[in-house]
Order: structure tokens, then C-alpha cells, then sequence
């Protein structure tokens, strides 16, 4: 194959599974809803098995659901039978995965849990399979082709019943009102947890952070524009905030050589009603404000608009908020 033939061969494949996923989106019905509450009610963990490429997915499956509040795990489907069944309680809800629906390995584990009365949730890509006859709720996972050329390797079934998880642990979420907070107790290492539990309290300039009277005039904010990074809280005389002025307010006035701009009142200069933050904020909120705006710092407030210090770009990004 020449390169243009493999670029070909890719979008084919790309476009076969976007197509597969067009599919599932428009047949989600009532049974979803079903699946959706049946989990989000459960009181126990949700078991999820499948095997071969269908055990790899389940995996994935359970991770995504367990780190969205919902405990989760995977089970396989064999070892299941040789001891690891005493992990499945009366109050869990079973995900089973099965292209066919009719897979030899998963017929014990089925057996068992229709004994013990543990509701199952099918995710199969034939609806009048065993399977689907004996689960509580079946979720249709059928594909038109595989995007494999010889139409046998599970490609777009794969990539539809992933979906198909990621679809319902997002719901269920949403349904039990899961919120960033909760995602970041679940996340407190790494890049993530640093992005979704640094708060502006954690590294913004506090102390003694200087600021300027509305009533002065520029000279005094020379000193504080060079020792504060080119930004300066403006206050009045209850220490609220008003306004800032930066080492550009400054250059700009600098221009214009025929004023004394020592004796200019800051009133004149500040920008008022500037960006601020609140020290209870998440860091990567502030992040985003901050880029938006296109500026490098802001000053911090407390709820009576006091200024309690400010926060820079640059220190949010040596935290790894971003």
C-alpha cells in the first residue's frame, strides 16, 4: 500500500466506527433509562465482566463508573467460577458484555447470578441472544460491519459498547448530582488533582501584598509596578478594592511627555471594575478568566470586596493548575 492507500484505509476505518456510533445514538430508548436508574440505585458495587476483547472494555467500564462515584469492579468471567464469585453481593447490579450474547465462558456466571436473583444489564450485540433473554435490562450494542476488512475483528463493536459505558456512567452521574468536587476526591494526584483542588488561596501573594491609595498620585505606584510583577491593587479607604493599575497604565502615560505624570492622580490612570478572584476559588477557574481576558494577574477579594492579595498566571502555572 502507498501512503496515500493507508490515509485512505485509516479514514475508512475512522468512518465506519463514526457511522456505528451514529447508529447507537439514535437507538437509545427506554431501556437506557432502565439501566441508567437500575445502577444508580443500587446500594452495592456494579460487577462488570465480559471476555476477551469484551473483558477489556468491561475493565475500562468499571474504572470509568468507579471514578465517577459509582464503585465498580471487574470480574472475570472464569475466575468468577473458581472462588472469586463471593465478590458479588445481593444488592450489586451485573454488567455482562458479549458481542454474541451467546458466550460459553459467561454461561456459569449467568447461571449463578439468576440463582441469586442479582440483576443483570446486558450489553450485547444481538437482542435475541441467551444472553438478552436472561438479563433484566439489555442494551443493544449491533453494529452494521466491523471496520476489520474480513468483517471479524471486534473493531466498531468495540468501540459501541465502550461508548455505550461511557453513555451510561455520564448519565448516572448527572442523576446522582456528582459534582467537580466529588470528582476530585476521587482524583487527588497527579496533573488532574492538582487542576481540580488548588484554590486561589493556595498560591496567591498574601502577605502584605502592597497597594495604593485612590487619592495618590503615580509616583506612588512606581515602586510597587517594579517589586509586584506590573501590578498593583488600587484601594480605597476602608482597603475595598477599586481598581488596579499596571506597569502598562504606566508606559502609556509615560508617553505623553508634556504632562507631569509623577503628580497625575491613579484615579486617572487605573483601570476600574478589573478582574478579580476570591480565595475560595478553584485555580483553574481563575486560569481561564485570566486568559480570556488576556492579562497576567488578579487581584484576590474577600465578600465585602476587601482586598486580601493577588494571584498571578504565572504561579497558578508553576502549581499545575495547567
Amino acid at each position: 500500500m502507498n501512503d496515500e492507500a493507508l490515509l485512505d484505509e485509516g479514514r475508512r476505518v475512522v468512518g465506519v466506527e463514526a457511522r456505528a456510533l451514529d447508529a447507537l445514538a439514535d437507538r437509545l430508548d427506554e431501556r437506557f433509562v432502565e439501566a441508567c436508574r437500575l445502577v444508580a440505585a443500587s446500594t452495592g458495587r456494579i460487577i462488570v465482566s465480559g471476555i476477551g476483547k469484551s473483558g477489556i472494555v468491561a475493565r475500562k467500564i468499571a474504572a470509568t463508573l468507579t471514578s465517577t462515584g459509582t464503585p465498580a469492579t471487574f470480574l472475570h468471567p472464569v475466575e468468577g467460577l473458581h472462588g472469586d464469585l463471593g465478590i458479588v453481593g445481593p444488592d450489586d447490579v451485573v454488567l455482562l458484555l458479549s458481542k454474541s450474547g451467546e458466550t460459553t465462558e459467561l454461561d456459569g456466571l449467568l447461571d449463578y447470578l439468576l440463582r441469586v436473583g442479582v440483576p443483570v444489564v446486558a450489553f450485547t450485540g444481538r437482542i435475541d441472544s441467551s444472553l438478552a433473554r436472561n438479563a433484566e435490562v439489555v442494551l443493544d450494542c449491533s453494529v452494521a460491519e466491523e471496520a476489520c476488512p474480513m468483517d471479524l475483528a471486534p473493531t466498531s463493536s468495540t468501540t459501541v459498547t465502550q461508548a455505550l459505558g461511557d453513555a451510561l456512567a455520564v448519565s448516572v452521574l448527572q442523576l446522582k448530582g456528582f459534582r467537580s468536587e466529588d470528582f476530585a476526591r476521587f482524583h487527588p494526584g497527579g496533573a488532574l488533582g492538582r487542576k481540580l483542588t488548588i484554590r486561589v488561596s493556595d498560591v496567591m501573594v498574601a502577605d502584605d501584598y502592597p497597594s495604593v491609595p485612590v487619592e495618590a498620585p503615580m509616583r506612588a505606584a512606581l515602586v510597587p509596578i517594579a517589586e509586584q510583577r506590573g501590578t498593583v491593587p488600587v484601594v480605597d479607604s476602608q482597603h475595598r478594592l477599586v481598581g488596579v493599575v499596571t506597569a502598562g497604565d504606566l508606559m502609556r502615560l509615560m508617553e505623553h511627555r508634556e504632562v507631569d505624570w509623577f503628580e497625575v492622580p491613579i484615579s486617572e490612570v487605573m483601570t476600574t471594575g478589573p478582574l478579580t478572584a476570591r480565595p475560595e476559588e478553584r485555580g483553574a477557574a481563575v486560569v481561564h478568566r485570566l486568559e480570556e481576558r488576556g492579562i497576567m494577574a488578579a487581584p484576590v477579594v474577600d465578600a465585602d470586596g476587601r482586598l486580601v492579595g493577588v494571584v498571578h498566571l504565572h504561579d497558578l502555572m508553576r502549581a499545575g493548575v495547567v
